[in-house]
């Protein structure tokens, strides 16, 4: 786990500053404090801060060159299955210089040239360049697990795991990005490839770019497929292969050379994790979780349940409401507006485990595959909607629903049934859009200033998730919507979200359930062995039936959220004005001080729940104060 940066520049006779790539990963300590590694040839530069994981000697540094010192590359990231490739480079004569397994991409690209990556289980984005060739390769991870920005200037094109690296290069476009604000309001992250700069790209997830002799590709390499359906094996067979390729998943990830434990939040994919892990590992599981002195907010007794069953070494941390102090350092590791407000208590998460460990597995991406969360019921629950006669029938029910007051007791509950019932009348995949969005069109009529309606208006937030549905690789309407957020909410909320809190106190975090092969597998699954009637996961809760405790698996989802309704009425409240409200927010200009206050106003008399949206637009200002040289 690293952090990597470089460039190549367009001029064939042009020098690198070594200068430029060593301020570059001077902004990446965080991600890899151990050592740092330039080099700089003619017109390339590569940079690299590393965190030792595996093969802790000097001869696994990089940037790491191949034999005759013609290819060097650099990896953020770990490769699984590296031995199995090593060995097989071996037996046709390939010489390591190391153990490690960053080595093993570059001896397998000189083998198999560029459709090598395809061989690759992990997670990572790494950068080699080919200087026979002329020619640099950047990838990332099916997934999207490891983050890789770019940008193409006059001068040339330039890379980093981090946007606040590839600011420190000369000629960088720092023009905003008005539609991705406008995308930011509407899902609390900004969607790749777009950023919050119009000069700086997100290199997708499974996707690699190629720079060869002043020409460039991008091409993706692989994708999940939902249609081809296991038409044959009972449930029990089923269950066997799961359990075989999920058990060999955390075996896998257990490989390290530093001391290694897991999250635990007490839900079934952190649990079965951790129930995995135990099966190989030969003394108690570290374990760590987090909670909130707001008992609604807190898992702890469940993850304490579990750690008992599999007799961890338990460690727990209670969040204190200190948004305020903390909200500076996120907006500086995160780079851009990202209003996930879990960010909190992940970000602790992370700092108290690396106190411990160097290396945690966690359960993201069970959701994902296998159905987890409440919204994947609501397009069932919209057919029963539509049909309901009379007086009880849509039209009463969205009256009902709109005149109800914020009560407090069942706020979030309140909350979604408003989203659900407003969003009816819409064809299914539009539903979805206004099911997981926080300001919705007609919120954003509200709130935005004419100029800045103006500048957005060409630009449809919904129609950048319809555009996932319409890509998708699947028959039935929740196949398609786990497709989606596999490739929206999966790669741009939570895994950025999980890899910046992490990596801010040098912690690497491995994620089992999202090894391609559970992937793969979950997807050729029927959807009735996902979601049964109302029963959400149901083939993993079948599967670890036996192995986890009852509790855990009949438990309904909690979610790692923060009490910021709590927060913004007591300890945030003169925050959120005073930034809010200030001189520099209004001349901004980009939205109308008057449904801003009315916002704070209606919230803080309890008369409504704004909370998320209300971060979201502190996030936002709180980013222009630190990053922006704008009004």
């Amino acid at each position: 786990m690293c952090g990597i940066c470089g460039g190549i520049l367009f001029d064939p006779g042009g020098s690198m500053d070594e200068r430029l790539i060593r301020s570059m990963t001077g902004q990446l300590v965080h991600r890899g404090p151990d050592a740092e590694g330039v080099y700089c040839k003619g017109p390339a530069g590569l940079g690299h801060r590393r965190l030792s994981i595996i093969d802790l000697s000097p001869q696994a540094g990089q940037p790491m060159p191949n034999e005759d010192g013609t290819i060097h590359i650099i990896v953020n990231g770990e490769i699984y299955n590296y031995r199995q490739i090593r060995n097989g480079l071996e037996e046709k004569g390939h010489i390591f210089r190391s153990g490690s397994d960053s080595e093993v991409v570059l001896h397998l690209y000189e083998d198999m040239g560029v459709d090598f990556i395809k061989r690759l289980f992990g997670m990572f984005g790494f950068a080699l360049w080919d200087e026979k060739n002329n020619r640099l390769i950047l990838a990332r991870d099916r997934t999207g697990k490891k983050p890789l920005f770019y940008t193409i200037n006059k001068n040339g094109l330039y890379f980093a795991s981090e946007m606040k690296a590839l600011l420190m290069c000369p000629d960088i476009d720092r023009e905003i990005n008005l539609e991705a604000i406008h995308h930011y309001l509407t899902f609390e992250y900004i969607p790749h490839p777009m950023t919050i700069y119009k000069g700086i790209r997100k290199l997708p997830p499974a996707h690699y770019l190629v720079w060869e002799s002043g020409e460039i590709r991008m091409e993706r390499y692989w994708d999940l497929d939902y249609t081809q359906k296991r038409k044959k094996g009972s449930f029990n067979e089923l269950k066997e292969e799961f359990l075989e390729l999920f058990e060999d998943a955390v075996r896998i990830r257990m490989m390290s050379d530093v001391p290694l434990g897991a999250f635990l939040s007490g839900g079934i994919d952190s649990s079965a994790a951790v129930a995995m892990m135990s099966r190989f590992s030969g003394m108690p599981v570290k374990t760590f979780s987090i909670g909130f002195e707001d008992q609604s907010y807190n898992e702890l007794p469940f993850a304490r349940q579990v750690s008992r069953l599999f007799n961890t070494d338990h460690h727990e941390f209670i969040v204190k409401p200190d948004a305020a102090g903390i909200l500076p350092k996120l907006i500086w590791h995160y780079d851009e507006p990202y209003a996930d407000s879990s960010a909190i208590p992940t970000y602790y998460l992370a700092q108290m485990t690396r106190k411990e460990v160097t290396v945690a597995l966690n359960g993201d991406g069970g959701d994902e595959s296998f159905a987890g969360y409440d919204r994947y019921l609501a397009d069932r629950l919209a057919g029963i909607y539509a049909r309901l006669p009379g007086y009880a029938g849509p039209a009463f029910i969205k009256w009902l629903a709109n005149t109800l007051p914020c009560d407090y007791r069942h706020r979030g509950f309140i909350r979604r049934l408003k989203r659900f019932v407003n969003a009816m009348g819409e064809p299914a995949e539009r539903r979805y859009c206004r099911w997981i969005c926080f300001f919705d069109n007609q919120a954003k009529k509200q709130l935005y200033s004419q100029d800045f309606a103006s500048k957005v208006r060409d630009s449809d937030s919904y129609k950048y998730i319809e555009g996932w549905y319409a890509r998708a690789a699947a028959d039935g309407f929740l196949d398609k919507t786990l497709y989606v957020d596999v490739h929206t909410y999966l790669p741009d909320d939570l895994l950025v979200k999980v890899d910046i809190a992490t990596m801010a106190h040098s912690l690497e975090a491995r994620s089992p359930f999202l090894d391609h092969r559970v992937m793969e597998f979950a997807a050729s699954l029927p959807e009735s062995l996902k979601l049964k009637g109302w029963r959400k996961k149901y083939f993993l809760k079948r599967a670890f039936k036996g192995i986890l405790p009852e509790e855990i698996l009949k438990r309904p989802k909690t979610g790692f959220g923060v009490p910021l309704d709590a927060w913004f009425r007591n300890d945030l409240r003169d925050m959120a004005y005073d930034v809010l409200l200030s001189r520099k927010a209004i001349e901004r200009g980009y939205f109308r001080t008057v449904e801003v206050r009315n916002l704070l106003d209606t919230h803080c008399e309890k008369t409504a729940d704004h909370s998320y949206r209300i971060w979201a637009l502190l996030v936002l200002e709180m980013w222009h104060l630190q990053f922006a040289n704008t009004r």
